[in-house]
């Protein structure tokens, strides 16, 4: 084949931390990519929000960055046949359908500005959960749904943008297919993490909306993950349709092909998510965990479900440690530090810089690094910070097997904190399963791009993305004794009590 002849799919990884677009072969491999790193504003303790319009432009910075790069390979843009989208979930957008103009800075999905909405929502709806059965979720700071409560309540904005019959909410990928095609939608995934949308019927509930005060002509239209939702209009990647979408986790978990019940992925990222394949019945959690959508790859495609679990701080608490403190230099450098000692030395970091997430739920609790001694040194704090993420992702996996009767016995692993051996082995030694992480790691972004593929014919069904997905393995065992492993999560345990009730 000649490269003229060659076909490609474009991936839009929109993250809470950079933007990325990556241009994968059909064979799933990278060709070209570009990323653009930004910041987001800490206007007030708690909250943490960006402008939409640096989101936007972040994309095309990125998208023109890739492109020059494939262009100078010998490609043309017209070879790509599709992009998919995959984005950080649950961050707000409000805009105003008359002038395509934002009404207010995107609410970041980690944001807890909403706290006493949401004590005041519960006292109200008479529980946390007294949605789940409907959106999957209980009421927290997390969801969408609060974030345009606040919006409303707090945005004289927003309200005006109301009463003119103009207000437009939407998840980061709503506001980018809005941006680049004109088109108002959305993709079951995302729909799923807003507590607004019925988990079963797919169709935004009337009791929700009702309840959260939000009008359902203010909502996107719901797609599946996989179908055309429109071409783009201008730039690079002018006339080319964006056809898949799908919340950055449940991208990863496309792009791990957890494709059947039981099989499950933990993606480490700015925050930390394992998500759970339960098949095409949701299960409605016991333990903390949060039912969701996992994917629907076509319009007529069945739906699966997924049990997640979400940690608030993962690599955003290496980056504190790099960039507030000044412990590493880099990110990389964490596992380095954190490899010059034998154990923690009795050090453990609690990262609960806005509460603890799964399957805690409290956000009342803050971030503690106790049972320091003179003896710790920075690498017993290196150490530390990861066995944080280790610890959460344990108590997470302990909810899932009571939630689904089912014992994991694999964790497939991508995401940033993956590049680190050093963290790996830590997640084996406190899960005490085996831990398999892809040689390729970009899994979000091929989700997306899998998906996109599907959507325009590139491929034709779940078991060819299967044979795309899978690739080269590492895998890591647990290399510590039961008895020890118990003694450290204890540990963990003791510390986790020590965070609670500060806010």
């Amino acid at each position: 084949m000649s490269k003229a002849d060659e076909v490609f799919i474009g991936a839009i990884d929109q993250g809470t931390s950079s933007s990325r677009f990556l241009i994968f072969n059909v064979k799933g491999q990278i060709v070209a990519s570009h990323q653009a790193e930004y910041e987001n504003h800490y206007a007030k303790a708690g909250w943490v929000e960006k402008d939409p319009n640096q989101i936007l432009q972040s994309v095309d910075t990125v998208i023109a960055g890739a492109c020059r790069r494939f262009n100078s390979l010998g490609y043309q843009t017209s070879q790509i046949k599709g992009v998919g989208i995959t984005n950080q979930r649950e961050t707000t957008v409000a805009f105003d359908s008359e002038t395509g103009e934002p009404l207010t800075s995107a609410i970041i999905w980690n944001d807890v500005r909403t706290k006493d909405l949401v004590h005041r929502l519960i006292s109200e709806a008479g529980s946390a959960t007294r949605y789940a059965t409907i959106n999957g979720l209980p009421i927290t700071t997390y969801f969408s749904a609060v974030k345009m409560r606040w919006m409303l309540e707090n945005v004289p904005q927003v309200q005006e943008a109301r009463n003119k019959g103009t207000l437009r909410f939407g998840t980061v990928d709503t506001w980018l297919i809005y941006k680049m095609t004109g088109n108002y939608v959305t993709d079951v995934t995302n729909a799923s993490r807003t507590m607004l949308m019925d988990i079963k019927s797919f169709t935004w509930s009337k009791e929700c909306l009702e309840f959260f005060g939000i009008q359902e002509n203010e909502l996107p239209e719901i797609r599946s993950s996989s179908e055309v939702y429109g071409t783009i209009s201008e730039g690079r990647l002018e006339g080319i349709p964006i056809a898949g979408c799908l919340g950055d986790q449940q991208a990863a978990m496309v792009g791990q092909s957890c494709f059947e019940p039981g099989e499950a992925k933990n993606t480490y990222g700015t925050g930390c998510f394992m998500l759970f394949n339960t098949g095409e019945t949701p299960i409605f959690s016991k333990n903390g965990l949060l039912t969701t959508v996992g994917y629907k790859l076509g319009a007529n495609a069945t739906p699966k479900y997924a049990l997640e679990g979400s940690i608030a701080v993962a690599g955003s608490a290496i980056q504190w440690l790099r960039d507030k403190i000044g412990l590493i230099f880099s990110a990389a450098e964490i596992g380095f530090l954190a490899e010059t000692v034998e154990d923690n030395g009795g050090v453990y970091f609690v990262t609960a810089f806005s509460g603890l997430f799964a399957p805690y739920w409290r956000d009342d609790a803050r971030g503690c690094i106790v049972g320091l001694t003179q003896y710790a040194t920075r690498g017993h704090l290196a150490r530390a910070t990861l066995e944080s993420v280790c610890y959460q992702t344990r108590a997470i996996l302990e909810a899932m097997h009571k939630d689904s009767g089912t014992e994991l016995r694999r964790l497939r692993v991508d995401g940033g904190m993956t590049n680190s051996e050093q963290a790996m082995q830590i997640q084996a030694d406190i899960l005490g399963i085996e831990v398999v992480r892809p040689e390729m790691r970009e899994t979000t972004a091929l989700g997306a791009a899998l998906a996109a593929g599907l959507g325009v014919g590139v491929w034709k069904d779940e078991s060819e993305l299967r044979q795309v997905a899978q690739s080269n393995v590492t895998a890591f065992w647990s290399g510590i004794t039961e008895e020890k492993r118990n003694d450290m999560v204890q540990g963990w345990e003791k510390a986790v009590q020590r965070s609670l009730d500060w806010a």
